[in-house]
């Protein structure tokens, strides 16, 4: 029988092949460790982090800046009047103002949409950046971009750099674990939690936020413990011959870790992930006995739990943002499906003394125009994308709340004043957590590569 055949036979229950945890206590595994070192291994942060862990809640689709979070009251005068010049096309386009109504909240003052009754009650631990852009307005190419600092695939995730740069600080669960939305995939799927050229432990492990999280983490067929870990020490000794002549095969090091990690998530992640031991009255609080907000407030609480045991990096997804027709239905929709759940997740993380310590990421991929989009004023008026404009909002660890950072022009089209790039952003989540953007390096392809690429300002009108 062909190694491949065996890798198939014994590796088709992920759970099962993990036991190699049993193999590493009888030295199966050490001599392979000692060449290349763990990946995960907790590291020494650059300097003294703000933040601990960080929760990335991605509005896959784009929210428009002027419906949620950067009212444009100009576009009352302009409303139904033509766009005169809009990258050189669709000269039948034609202003549209908002359909929601906003108003000023907590001790700041922040002006809020209706859209979000409850995250307004939290407006003074939030940051909001109004003046932040990118480089692409394509969905896909502008979501691997946020995701990874380049419009193409082939480049890290920020969550990779993060756990490249400090490791984990639980050996029982991912350090970097991603929560997708149920209605369906990613723009660009699993290359925006990818670790391209990172060790291979760096990746994202996608975990489903309903039904079992992780598919094959039990065997799907009948076997006794002992015949895995015969199989195992079979399997491990077939890795073993084949790595000590290709040492430096991080993906077959990284999979032999993941076996590893597999068998102890048999245990872990149920518990993590068993919200029904939660209270009445946190239940409420995100809103989980609501079927609006169920899914959403899931995949909040189940991140909560994950940050409370060491996860370091958690990305969750919200589809249905792309509104480019009947933006006044669909981003009410929105709101209402992640106004609770979000709103619980700062409260119940303050709560609980861990709000502190936990960064919490708020954005899409790019903004909206000011315009009708591509429908010329028919009913229901949505917005088109915009890479000159967006806005995003972050609070926790390190966050100072209850700011406003940044303009856009009168009608919400440009980034005007105090302008942020994505690759600024990047460079401040990482700073937060510890991280200096010029110093977290990768040799590939014979340069040192980093997130940032040559280098993004931090946004230290945010940073308490």
């Amino acid at each position: 029988m062909g190694r491949r055949d065996l890798l198939f036979r014994f590796g088709s229950g992920l759970g099962a092949v993990a036991l190699t945890d049993m193999l590493r206590r009888d030295g199966v595994l050490r001599a392979a460790e000692t060449r290349s070192a763990n990946p995960l291994a907790p590291k020494p942060p650059h300097f003294a982090p703000r933040a601990k862990a960080c929760i990335f809640l991605f509005m896959a689709g784009a929210p428009s800046q002027m419906d949620t979070f950067d009212p444009k009251p100009a576009l009352r005068r302009y409303h139904g009047k033509p766009v005169t010049r809009i990258y050189g096309s669709y000269e039948k386009r034609l202003y549209v103002e908002s359909p929601f109504k906003f108003a000023r909240h907590g001790q700041s003052g922040t002006a809020v949409s209706e859209i979000f009754p409850q995250l307004a009650s939290c407006i003074d631990e939030l940051a909001i950046l109004r003046s932040l852009h990118t480089s692409v307005e394509a969905h896909t190419t502008a979501t691997f971009f946020m995701n990874t600092g380049e419009a193409i695939p082939g480049s890290p995730s920020l969550g990779s750099w993060v756990i490249y740069g400090l490791g984990s600080e639980n050996e029982n669960l991912p350090a970097y674990v991603v929560l997708p939305d149920e209605r369906g995939g990613v723009f660009g799927g699993a290359m925006n939690w990818s670790n391209a050229y990172l060790p291979a432990a760096t990746q994202g492990t996608l975990m489903n936020p309903v039904g079992p999280p992780i598919v094959d983490l039990l065997p799907g067929y009948e076997i006794t413990r002992r015949q895995q870990r015969d199989n195992l020490r079979l399997l491990n000794q077939l890795n073993e011959r084949y790595l000590a002549s290709n040492e430096r095969n991080q993906n077959l090091l990284g999979r032999m870790r993941n076996y590893e990690l597999a068998f102890r998530m048999q245990d872990t992640v149920p518990e993590a992930l068993d919200i029904a031991q939660e209270t009445a009255a946190t239940r409420q609080l995100y809103g989980l006995d609501d079927a609006v907000t169920q899914p959403m407030a899931r995949k909040c609480l189940m991140a909560r739990r994950m940050v409370e045991r060491g996860v370091r990096f958690l990305q969750i997804y919200c589809r249905g943002w792309d509104s480019h027709e009947n933006i006044a239905a669909e981003h009410r929709n929105r709101g209402a499906e992640i106004d609770r759940p979000v709103a619980g997740l700062i409260q119940d993380l303050r709560q609980r003394g861990m709000l502190d310590e936990t960064l919490i990421v708020w954005c899409g991929e790019f903004g909206r125009t000011a315009d009708n989009s591509m429908n010329f004023f028919r009913s229901n008026p949505g917005r088109d994308h915009n890479k000159e404009a967006m806005v995003c909002w972050l609070a926790g660890g390190g966050v100072k709340g209850g700011t406003v950072v940044g303009k856009t022009d009168e009608l919400g089209k440009k980034a005007v004043e105090n302008v942020y790039h994505t690759h600024d952003l990047h460079a401040t989540i990482l700073h937060l957590m510890g991280l200096n953007d010029m110093e977290l390096t990768y040799y590939h392809g014979g340069r040192f590569k980093r997130l940032t690429d040559l280098g993004g300002r931090t946004i230290d009108e945010i940073i308490a």
